[in-house]
């Protein structure tokens, strides 16, 4: 195959503001400076003239765009608002009554941003190629291979149940958006430094495979020790490459943390694993200034009053629960992550799943991830006071752990051996 162009989603909202740095050619027309884009009963204004749709196409490889106002992190602890630079061209078209900003772009150049946007563009240069590939392969499986994608968000849903996960495919006028629901693709003002350039030359066309097909490789911040398996937080399918593994050098064993007393035991405890680590340097290599706000990753701890906790899953979830009574794992998957979580209130009994929704519930945001156990005070209440929730490891657990990874990087290790960690029996193959 040749490289493909990607469609991403940058923003939509019901006006936007951009600045196109260089010539942009729309027809036979020349645009370049700031604007504004407003939807109007004709489709979209620009400046003084409407169309129904807008393909600003760069003149050069030196033209490039800017976005104002992009909202990052959406309904993460860490959003927040920026500027962003792109290259590639720019696609505006009405989505719901707004204007969807969607930016059209070579994929390796697609990867650059990505890889610098998810890490750091000074991590090392084996980390940045394990990523490279595995961002690659994430991107194009479903280009490659569209079997498996028809369903945006899948649910069951009763009265006592609800058990609902989220998959990449929500997406109707472009193939990936540019925020954490897909990959972060912050633009080229991420992707500053030689060690990126050479992770994407040196790796280009390279996917991880699994026999002929494409793996969908998946990633996160922090195993918190093992990480998880596929259908804990989505589908129930269990690819052999995204097996649980332990999260060290030489040990492979680990206790069955399905069991609610050994996650208990493994979460009280801060076991040995590459992602065990407070190294400065290290995590300045996977997390960008605003990740690094996030400090106790590995091991954390939350604590609710009851009036708080009460008053968060009623707002999240839309039940009323009256006071909680209880929370309870009803199932586990081998990192100690709850797929399924039993919570109890005077008013109603409902099961929540899987990992993701858990975590909604759970938080102003998302928990860091659902490998948690609970403690409630005054010990024995009919009506506990408090919920104190300690947890393990920042994210779903599936696939590549980003931090793990890094401390590999640093130690030494090759792109191959970080890839060949936490992608048991797939292998990597050029496929441009």
């Amino acid at each position: 195959m040749n490289e493909p162009v990607i469609n991403v989603g940058i923003l939509a909202a019901a006006e936007l503001s951009f600045t196109l740095e260089g010539d942009f050619i729309v027809g036979k027309d020349v645009y370049t400076g700031t604007f504004k884009a407003l939807p109007t009963g004709e489709g979209i204004q620009v400046g003084n003239l409407r169309a129904a749709e807008w393909l600003f196409e760069p003149v050069n490889s030196e033209s490039y765009f800017e976005v104002h106002e992009v909202v990052i992190g959406v309904d993460f602890h860490w959003e927040r608002t920026e500027t962003q630079i792109f290259r590639g061209a720019l696609k505006l078209i009405v989505e719901e009554n707004r204007i969807r900003l969607i930016n059209r772009i070579a994929a390796e150049e697609y990867l650059r941003s990505v890889i610098s946007s998810e890490m750091s563009a000074t991590a090392s240069v084996e980390l940045l190629k394990a990523h490279a590939i595995l961002s690659r392969s994430w991107l194009l499986k479903p280009l490659v291979q569209s079997e498996g994608y028809a369903t945006p968000e899948l649910i069951s849903s009763s009265a006592d149940r609800i058990i609902r996960w989220y998959e990449r495919d929500a997406h109707l006028h472009f193939d990936v958006c540019a925020d954490d629901h897909c990959q972060r693709y912050q633009g080229i003002s991420r992707a500053t430094t030689r060690n990126v350039n050479v992770a994407v030359e040196q790796t280009r066309g390279q996917v991880l495979m699994e026999g002929e097909r494409v793996c969908d490789a998946r990633y996160y911040k922090a195993c918190g020790g093992v990480t998880e398996r596929f259908d804990t937080c989505w589908s129930e399918e269990n690819p052999v490459y995204l097996q649980p593994v332990r999260d060290t050098a030489g040990e492979t064993e680990f206790p069955d943390l399905s069991r609610s007393e050994k996650a208990r035991e493994w979460i009280l405890s801060s076991p040995e694993a590459f992602c065990n680590t407070t190294d400065k340097k290290i995590l300045s290599q996977v997390l960008n200034n605003y990740d690094q706000e996030t400090t106790d990753f590995y091991r954390w701890s939350c604590s609710y009053t009851q009036q708080q906790l009460a008053e968060l899953i009623h707002r999240k979830s839309g039940i009323d629960f009256g006071d909680i009574l209880r929370l309870k794992a009803l199932e586990r998957g081998p990192s100690g992550r709850i797929a399924e979580l039993q919570i109890a209130g005077s008013k109603r009994t409902v099961v929540v799943g899987k990992e993701l929704e858990i975590r909604k519930w759970l938080s102003e945001s998302h928990l860091y991830s659902s490998a948690f156990v609970v403690d409630t005070f005054p010990e024995g209440a009919e009506v506990p006071e408090t919920f104190l929730l300690r947890g393990a490891g920042w994210g779903h657990g599936v696939g590549l752990c980003q931090i793990g990874a890094a401390v590999m990087g640093e130690r030494g290790y090759s792109y191959q051996d970080i890839l060949n960690h936490y992608f048991k029996h797939a292998t990597i193959r050029k496929i441009y």
